[in-house]
């Protein structure tokens, strides 16, 4: 079909410790502080998607525990799942994607994450799947 619009497939992961901190990468690319992921591959699942995506930005390994939102940047057309998880390891390291690792709060992830992907984080506490769309930085009207 002619002119239908094209979409990228990305996945991300809420990794969160047993004192509720979040992994959180600063990326290489632009300095932003983001949960890890990237763009899924073909011959991969979601989930073994997310499970590299984490160790290739971070080094450590996670089971995936489940989905829990769903969102679309409008701008650039990236829709991207994101499923909260639970670290297997713990020793971080920085990588060619990722200049910084830590573990932050969520108090931490409001003051140092875009609105955009600080939701992603928030959303991975809540008890339903959220879906959401925004501009790259903030969150929009559905």
């Amino acid at each position: 079909m002619t002119g239908t619009p094209k979409h990228s497939v990305s996945v991300a992961g809420i990794v969160v410790d047993d004192s509720d901190r979040v992994l959180v990468i600063r990326r290489r690319d632009n300095g932003h502080w983001e949960a890890p992921g990237g763009v899924l591959e073909l011959d991969e699942s979601f989930e073994d998607g997310v499970r590299r995506e984490i160790a290739e930005e971070s080094g450590i390994t996670v089971e995936v525990e489940r989905l829990t939102g769903v969102y679309k940047n409008i701008t650039r057309g990236v829709v991207a799942l994101v499923f909260r998880c639970r670290p297997l390891t713990m020793n971080t390291r920085t990588t060619d994607e990722a200049s910084a690792v830590r573990w932050m709060t969520r108090d931490e992830v409001r003051e140092h994450l875009d609105p955009a992907y600080a939701i992603r984080v928030f959303d991975a506490f809540e008890q339903q799947t959220r879906h959401r769309i925004h501009d790259g930085v903030n969150l929009l009207p559905a």
